[in-house]
């Protein structure tokens, strides 16, 4: 038995890509110009924010990458980005004290037009559509194509 994993990159698959790509360049420039410009003034939100472009890169490149491994990958960093949108957002609302500054998941993705929200849904949706299947040889179809 033996399993194949239909691509990710087809269809919707793309712009979803394109989506994790945007949000993973916009994630990395806003955490870098924090972590450099005013770090001493928020050092637990500018390192969310991060943490959210690193699961962000990771997981536009585990949407590319064929192969079971890279799905396991995918479908572990995007569970990972819905945690942590629904814990950053949650505690963001209810203990803006932790927060002094704004991240990438503060307020469910607010800044972001809670894109970081919706798009670990959409993303687990399209993963479950297009998770690997058993493939099982059929011996009979295969001892009458050759002959056997």
């Amino acid at each position: 038995m033996t399993t194949t994993t239909p691509s990710r990159s087809a269809g919707i698959g793309r712009v979803l890509i394109a989506v994790y790509a945007l949000l993973a360049l916009a994630a990395t420039g806003r955490s870098v110009f924090q972590l450099l410009d005013d770090f001493d003034k928020a050092p637990v939100a500018y390192s969310l924010s991060a943490l959210a472009a690193v699961v962000y890169i990771v997981a536009t490149i585990a949407l590319i990458a064929p192969g079971a491994g890279w799905y396991r990958v995918a479908w572990i960093t995007i569970s990972f980005e819905l945690l942590g949108v629904l814990v950053v957002g949650l505690l963001s609302i209810f203990d803006p004290v932790l927060f002094p500054a704004k991240t990438v998941w503060s307020g469910f993705g607010a800044g972001y037009g809670y894109v970081p929200l919706v798009l670990p849904m959409l993303g687990m949706l399209w993963l479950y559509r297009r998770r690997p299947r058993a493939v099982v040889a059929d011996d009979a179809a295969l001892a009458r194509s050759t002959g056997v």
